[in-house]
């Protein structure tokens, strides 16, 4: 697939700094190039992502009798079954790691990938990958629950983690809400659903905080550069798109069909987006480089008055609780009149 040719050419060309910011980067991107593996017809990618199965499988259950196990199922339609709540818990993606820091486990999280670097304490937590799992580090961990985001954990490995009875729990979150909900399921999963319905109810007050300043606000034509080589942005069915609807933004790839579609200019000039927001970061993120590429294109509104968003791309591409934060950061840089002290609001 181009967009996972072009990464790779620049990890193995540059310098080794480079290497570890693309290394990143295609971590990001890891879910990203799935779908558009699946929505694109390359079914037979070796980092596809897994089908949705029939409802119905079960995983992880002890053959115990008198047992009455809780039953929860993920958003693959898989049920797992769960005798006790897991005190022996492997996180397959950041965005799941910072999930279950924020539900204040700590003993209790026994592994993490290589790239799990929020909050500080999980860089000290054992490795069981980077990109994609290993199966041997997983079970080696001895974990009695495995949660995955869609898109990071492959399907042999999801099918191997099954036939050792170990139950794994996949998320998939299209919209922020399914985020929020994603919280609350974890928080019942491992016995921490006071923690999580008052986490969920700040970000729910966090979220209505944004749209009371914006309520009246004139909306902003923008384009999401979630990558530059091929351009990709997101579209509706991906919770990156309503972020930028919550934060005052319109859009310009709300008439695609996909979730992350690929974009040309020719339809960058024809939709004429007043900003460009770009994902940045140390490691990951669109690099100085390939934004200053875009000034080329100087009839573009967005050019001309020079509204360039930068944002971190760990508060808006990670499905956790700094989803938020990544909404008010946004917010502020497309409406900054509206969140200053003069506006009243609190």
């Amino acid at each position: 697939m181009r967009i996972f040719f072009i990464l790779s050419r620049r990890a193995t060309g540059g310098e080794r700094q480079e290497g570890r910011r693309i290394g990143r980067r295609i971590l990001s991107f890891v879910l990203l190039g799935a779908l558009c593996a699946l929505w694109y017809g390359n079914a037979e990618a070796k980092g596809e992502p897994m089908k949705r199965r029939q409802q119905g499988i079960l995983t992880g259950m002890p053959f115990m009798a008198n047992v009455a196990p809780r039953t929860f199922v993920d958003d693959l339609g898989r049920k797992i079954y769960l005798a006790k709540t897991p005190t022996r818990i492997v996180s397959l993606a950041p965005s799941v790691t910072e999930i279950l820091f924020a539900l204040q486990l700590r003993e209790e999280i026994v592994g993490v990938t290589q790239f799990c670097d929020f909050p500080e304490a999980a860089q000290a937590k054992p490795k069981i990958g980077a990109s994609f799992p290993n199966v041997e580090a997983i079970v080696a961990l001895q974990p009695d629950l495995v949660v995955g985001q869609q898109g990071f954990v492959r399907a042999d490995v999801l099918a191997t983690l099954e036939q050792l009875k170990i139950p794994t729990f996949i998320m998939d979150a299209k919209t922020v809400e399914d985020i929020l909900s994603h919280i609350q399921t974890m928080g019942r999963i491992v016995g921490r659903s006071p923690v999580a319905n008052e986490l969920v109810a700040s970000m729910r007050q966090r979220i209505n905080a944004v749209k009371e300043r914006l309520n009246g606000a004139p909306k902003l034509r923008l384009l999401y550069v979630l990558n530059s080589e091929p351009l990709i942005t997101v579209g509706p069915g991906s919770f990156i798109h309503q972020v930028l609807q919550l934060a005052g933004g319109v859009n310009i790839a709300a008439a695609s069909v996909l979730p992350y579609p690929r974009y040309n200019m020719e339809a960058v000039l024809k939709e004429d987006p007043e900003v460009l927001v770009f994902p940045i970061g140390d490691a990951e993120g669109i690099p100085e480089s390939e934004q200053a590429r875009w000034r080329q294109w100087t009839s573009l509104s967005a050019v001309k008055h020079q509204r360039y968003v930068k944002i971190p791309s760990v508060l808006l591409d990670r499905q956790g609780p700094r989803i938020v934060e990544g909404l008010e950061w946004l917010a502020r840089s497309l409406h900054p009149q509206r969140f200053s002290e003069k506006s009243g609001a609190s």
